[in-house]
């Protein structure tokens, strides 16, 4: 009979583990004993992950999960055991840039669209099947509080997360009898390569979304990921939205003529 209460039963596959939340989650289900499959663009961070997790508990596939063919034969080719996958997390994500709409490079924006919201899509779509046919599963949908609260430059961004937010929602309907839970992880402020990857690579930049203040861990994250599938089967988390002490949600934007 299908279970997750056992945590040696876990088989995840996770989307975008070569830094940040899915690395951080990979490393959290193999020390409560499950496997992982890894994905990712970078290979030899992936290659890294194998050798500290072990082969036996960590299977690597070097993708872009905006590809969609090259994602749907990677999950045909995967081998027992890890071919009886149990959670998908589906994480792999970015936001480009945070200039105002006007100003926005339309390729950055294509590219949020690209990964953040077809890239899931293709990855929870592809991996249902199996889990409906082996009896059960659970979902989990990476989305942010920019979802729910915008922000000057997170357009697209933000946009994207709503769309992941709700996509989350409806597809938890749509699995209804077939026992598959669907939560969606949105997190606030975390330290991570986001902002480095936001601003292109420069440092100084990122390092001012952080300056001064206490933001969340990947492993903060990780472990809320680790609590919601690991709850009786009977019990579904919708959504857990998660802040740094140190963050709230911003007054109004209201523009003012001098």
């Amino acid at each position: 009979m299908y279970s997750l209460l056992d945590p040696s039963r876990f088989v995840v596959f996770i989307t975008g583990a070569t830094s940040g939340f899915g690395a951080a989650a990979a490393r959290r289900y193999v020390a409560a004993g499950g496997k992982v499959i890894a994905t990712g663009r970078r290979e030899d961070r992936l290659l890294e992950l194998r050798d500290e997790l072990g082969a036996d508990k960590c299977h690597i596939i070097a993708l872009d999960v905006r590809d969609r063919t090259a994602l749907q034969a990677a999950i045909a080719a995967i081998p027992a055991p890890f071919d009886a996958i149990n959670v998908v997390l589906a994480n792999a994500g970015l936001a480009l840039g945070l200039q105002p709409a006007a100003e926005a490079d339309l390729d950055d924006w294509q590219t949020m669209i690209d990964t953040n919201v077809s890239g899931l899509v293709y990855t929870v779509r592809l991996l249902l099947p199996g889990m409906v046919a082996r009896g059960g599963g659970h979902v989990v949908t990476m989305g942010s509080v920019a979802g729910e609260f915008a922000y000057p430059g997170g357009s697209v961004y933000a946009a994207s997360k709503a769309f992941v937010k709700h996509f989350a929602l409806a597809i938890r309907s749509d699995l209804q009898g077939k026992n598959i839970r669907v939560t969606d992880i949105e997190p606030g402020l975390t330290e991570t390569e986001f902002s480095i990857v936001r601003f292109k690579g420069d440092e100084s930049k990122a390092g001012n979304v952080y300056s001064g203040t206490k933001a969340m861990t990947a492993d903060d994250i990780a472990e809320s990921i680790f609590w919601a599938t690991s709850l009786p089967e009977h019990v579904n988390v919708n959504k857990i939205q998660l802040m740094a002490t140190t963050q709230a949600i911003g007054p109004f934007d209201i523009y003012r003529q001098n």
